[in-house]
C-alpha cells in the first residue's frame, strides 16, 4: 500500500507536468492506453484468458466509473478550483467507499473509531491543501462526484468481482476507460500535443506505473483488506504528492500543511488500529467458543 501511495502520489507532479505538453484529458487517455498495451502483454505472457460474459459487463462499467468519468470530471474540475481542493475531494473517496461497505458487504460494518480516524483524515488533507472555496460550487461538486464514482466501482469490485484475475479485471476495465476518454478528447478538446523525450517520459511514468502496475496493485489489495482500510491508507496519496510537489516543483509547504499531514497519518492510524483491534477481539471471541465446545 505505501509504494502505491508513493506511486500515485508523485504521479501528482507528472500529470502537471504532462499537461503543459498534452491537452489534460488526451494525456489520460494515451496513458491509460499505454498501461493497456502493457497489460495485454502481459495477458498473453501468463496465458490469461479472455473475460466470460458476466465478468465483461462489470469490467466496462467500472472502466466507465473508474477510469473514463473519474478523469475527466477531475480534468474539468482543474479548470476551475485549485489542484489542492481537486484532490481533497477526490480523496474523500474512502468516506463513501466504507458507507457503502456498511451497508453492503457482510462484516465490514462502521465502528465509532473507524468513523472518527476516516473524518480525523479528510479534515487533515482540508488542512494540508490549505483550501478556500471558490464561487464555482458546480466544480467542487463535479470533483466530489469523481470521488463517488471511484467508490461505486470499488464496491462493485468487492461485491461482484472477487475471485477474478487482477490482471484481466485492470486491463478489460482500463481499455474500456481509454475509449471513453479518447472520444471525450477528440470531441470536446481542441489543444495541439509537443511531443518529445521528456513528454515520452511522463506517458512512461504514467501509463506503466501509475496506471498498468498501479491500478493491478490497488485491485490486489482491494481484494484482500477491508473496504475501509484499504481506502483511507489512501489518504497518503495527496500527502505524498503535496512533499512531492514541494521538492520537484518548489511548490510552498507551509506550517498548517504539515499540521494536515499529520492528522491524516493519524486518522489512517487509528482506522486500522480500530480494525485490528477489531478483529482480534473476534478471534478471541472465536477460539473462546470452540475451547467451551470441545
Amino acid at each position: 500500500m505505501l509504494f502505491l501511495c508513493m506511486i500515485w502520489g508523485f504521479n501528482f507532479v507528472i500529470m502537471k507536468l504532462g499537461n503543459g505538453v498534452f491537452p489534460p484529458v488526451l494525456f489520460a487517455a494515451f496513458r491509460f492506453l499505454l498501461g493497456v498495451i502493457v497489460l495485454f502483454g502481459l495477458s498473453y505472457f501468463k496465458k490469461i484468458p479472455m473475460p466470460g460474459k458476466r465478468e465483461l459487463k462489470w469490467y466496462i462499467l467500472c472502466g466507465i466509473l473508474q477510469t473514463t468519468y473519474f478523469n475527466i470530471a477531475i480534468q474539468i474540475s482543474l479548470n476551475y478550483i485549485s489542484a489542492g481542493l481537486t484532490s481533497v475531494l477526490t480523496y474523500s473517496m474512502p468516506l463513501f467507499l466504507s458507507l457503502m461497505a456498511h451497508y453492503f458487504i457482510p462484516g465490514e460494518k462502521l465502528t465509532a473509531g473507524k468513523t472518527g480516524g476516516i473524518l480525523i483524515g479528510i479534515f487533515g488533507l482540508f488542512l494540508a491543501m490549505n483550501i478556500h472555496l471558490g464561487e464555482n460550487i458546480w466544480a467542487p461538486i463535479l470533483a466530489l462526484s469523481s470521488a463517488i464514482a471511484w467508490a461505486l466501482s470499488s464496491l462493485i469490485f468487492k461485491k461482484k468481482l472477487q475471485g477474478c484475475d487482477n490482471v484481466q479485471f485492470t486491463t478489460w476495465q482500463m481499455g474500456a476507460g481509454a475509449i471513453g476518454l479518447f472520444l471525450y478528447s477528440f470531441s470536446f478538446e481542441h489543444g495541439e500535443s509537443h511531443w518529445s523525450l521528456m513528454a515520452v517520459v511522463y506517458l512512461l511514468y504514467s501509463g506503466i506505473l501509475a496506471s498498468a502496475l498501479a491500478f493491478v496493485i490497488w485491485s490486489h489489495i482491494l481484494s484482500k483488506m477491508e473496504a475501509s482500510k484499504a481506502s483511507i491508507s489512501l489518504l497518503i496519496v495527496p500527502v505524498v504528492g503535496t512533499l512531492s510537489g514541494f521538492l520537484f516543483l518548489k511548490e510552498d509547504l507551509s506550517a498548517i500543511t504539515l499540521l494536515g499531514i499529520i492528522l491524516v497519518l493519524s486518522g489512517i492510524w487509528l482506522v486500522n488500529h480500530t480494525g485490528s483491534a477489531h478483529s482480534t477481539l473476534q478471534n478471541q471471541r472465536f477460539l473462546i467458543g470452540k475451547k467451551d465446545k470441545y
